[in-house]
């Protein structure tokens, strides 16, 4: 009888737990979520009366490719439009809650006598509330078209947004070991030149990639392409210092913004759900009832920090976002759990080795207990505000319940609105052009100058790196200087009088100043800018790329495909 593999035997018992867990849970109707954990505790060492894993590595590995593939299905799920469409409510609202509860979760931690990484990472934890237990709790009991739910649910998809932003913050935190605001502010803006680069490069090219593939494509080929997309993101991410579970979710975003969206991710959804109910498993393999009654004055403690947190911080947070009372208090009992992010979170403190062993179970336990009370949480909402109502003094509540972002307000006049549409496109030309500029310069810097070196002599190399730099930037420094400038709106603008014109001169000079920044660059890697030689080359640059034609319509037929890609999943949902 040959010897089976350990990996397959203890994948065996798993599946057989979870299987017979999620069952059971189904029929209490409680979240599956919770059976995973429960399967994992029950096939965990920590449990003595049942078989039990012996290839820990092994099931930490697969539970590593199940955040990877919850990280790219919540990707497919999102979209960068969706946010611009909100509006600033849910931004402010998640926002606020994110930093009330990290500072509830930092200062309960303190509370302990904690190191500063557990109340960190547990504040970061305790700030992510979860998006499949409201979902389905809503679901549930019929309150997805309730307005108090659809904005839940935009808080979520932004806290879903930030928790990765705050994933990789406390990665390179936790690496650099440095707090300073210096390193934070580096991380945040690797990280936004990471998204911008990516994303444009990637809603550019892979549309239009799977477009002419498409004869080639079935089920089959769809979903192996997708996934070497997701996973050579993955790689990608890593070499870049990110985590493999952002570089999933990046390349999920992008995809979200093409016609295959859908397909993907119904074809990627039961490989999602086996590996992500491996993740949750091995979750529950970290609970340690020994510890959970050691540490259960914390577990309390935190418990009640999230309860309380929620229920009145985040009431105060919708509030200041302009919701009404009523609604504010619909949204905020909702939020009062923790649930995938926290485990992801945990996950990453646990393998960088900077948080202690008793924060996981803890989190578990906490999470477990908050999830089982969601339901009755958002039910107890309105007795809860009725009583406040019959508490507070009449005048502020009905100040609280005019306090609505639905209230009239004064349209703004035509020309107004044209010069604000008009400068979020200048920012959107900026931010865009910038990140494809530095993007260039920085591979022809590490990687073409090497290559040239190899080519020709060595007094050539810097001149000829800078012309080939220059040659492949030029569509985007063309962007940056003319792009949006001629068009009837600018006219309508320039014609209305001399206040709009000195608003769009200033913006002209403006783009001029940063374009001379990115060239002044390019040539001076070749001779100095500031000598005659380097002045006469930077001008000579500027006029040639401001004046080309061939790069107008080069530019044009760019930002066409460009546009093309990002609203085509909207106008094929219109003709369906």
């Amino acid at each position: 009888m040959s010897n089976l593999e350990p990996l397959i035997a203890d994948l065996a018992l798993i599946l057989i737990c979870a299987g017979v867990m999620t069952l059971l849970f189904k029929k209490l109707k409680q979240p599956i979520v919770l059976g995973y954990i429960v399967a994992g505790f029950l096939a965990s060492p920590n449990m003595p009366y049942m078989p039990s894993v012996t290839d820990m590595h092994g099931i930490h590995v697969w539970s590593e490719i199940g955040v990877i593939f919850l990280l790219f299905a919540l990707g497919l799920e999102f979209s960068f439009k969706k946010i611009l469409k909100m509006g600033a409510a849910p931004i402010i609202a998640a926002v606020s809650i994110i930093l009330a509860m990290m500072y509830v979760g930092s200062f309960t931690g303190s509370l302990f006598g904690w190191s500063q990484m557990d109340c960190i990472f547990l504040g970061g934890m305790l700030a992510m509330s979860s998006t499949t237990i409201i979902f389905k709790a809503f679901d549930d009991m019929g309150l997805r078209q309730q307005r108090f739910a659809g904005l839940v649910l935009s808080v979520l998809i932004i806290e879903d947004i930030l928790a990765i932003v705050l994933m990789v913050m406390l990665s390179t935190m936790a690496v650099s070991k440095e707090f300073e605001g210096t390193q934070m502010l580096k991380s945040i803006l690797q990280l936004a030149l990471y998204l911008v680069l990516w994303f444009t490069v990637g809603l550019y090219l892979i549309p239009i990639a799977l477009r002419k593939l498409k004869p080639l494509m079935n089920s089959e080929t769809l979903l192996i392409t997708a996934l070497a997309l997701c996973f050579g993101m993955v790689v990608a991410a890593s070499a870049a210092g990110f985590s493999a579970a952002f570089g999933a979710f990046v390349m999920g975003s992008i995809l979200a913004e093409t016609v295959e969206a859908e397909t993907i991710e119904h074809l990627v959804a039961p490989v999602k759900n086996l590996f992500g109910a491996i993740f949750f498993v091995s979750v529950g393999m970290m609970v340690d009832m020994a510890l959970i009654i050691e540490y259960i004055v914390p577990i309390v403690s935190i418990i009640a920090a999230v309860m309380l947190g929620q229920t009145i911080l985040s009431t105060c947070g919708f509030l200041l976002s302009g919701q009404s009372l009523k609604t504010s208090m619909q949204c905020s009992f909702s939020l009062t759990q923790i649930g995938e992010f926290a485990f992801i979170l945990a996950t990453l403190g646990t393998s960088l080795h900077v948080t202690s062993d008793f924060l996981y179970p803890i989190v578990v336990a906490v999470s477990v207990f908050t999830t089982f009370t969601t339901p009755y949480m958002i039910r107890l909402a309105e007795p809860a505000y009725r009583a406040l109502s019959r508490i507070l003094p009449a005048k502020w509540i009905a100040r609280l319940e005019h306090n609505t972002d639905e209230s009239d307000e004064h349209a703004p006049d035509e020309l107004q609105q044209v010069y604000k549409a008009g400068l979020k496109r200048f920012i959107f030309y900026m931010l865009i052009n910038s990140v494809l500029c530095i993007a260039v310069m920085a591979i022809m810097l590490y990687y073409g100058e090497p290559l040239i070196a190899g080519i020709v002599p060595a007094q050539w190399v810097r001149p000829v790196t800078a012309v080939i730099t220059t040659i492949l930037c030029s569509p985007f420094l063309w962007m940056l200087m003319r792009a949006g400038a001629d068009t009837p709106e600018v006219d309508m603008l320039w014609n209305s009088g001399a206040r709009w014109r000195v608003r769009l001169t200033a913006y002209g000079m403006l783009r001029l100043f940063i374009t001379a920044i990115f060239v002044s660059y390019i040539v001076d890697y070749a001779v100095p800018w500031s000598s005659m030689l380097g002045i006469f080359a930077l001008v000579a640059i500027m006029a040639v790329i401001f004046y080309s034609r061939y790069l107008r319509k080069q530019s044009a037929r760019m930002e066409r495909n460009f546009t093309t890609n990002l609203s085509a999943r909207e106008k094929m949902k219109q003709q369906q």
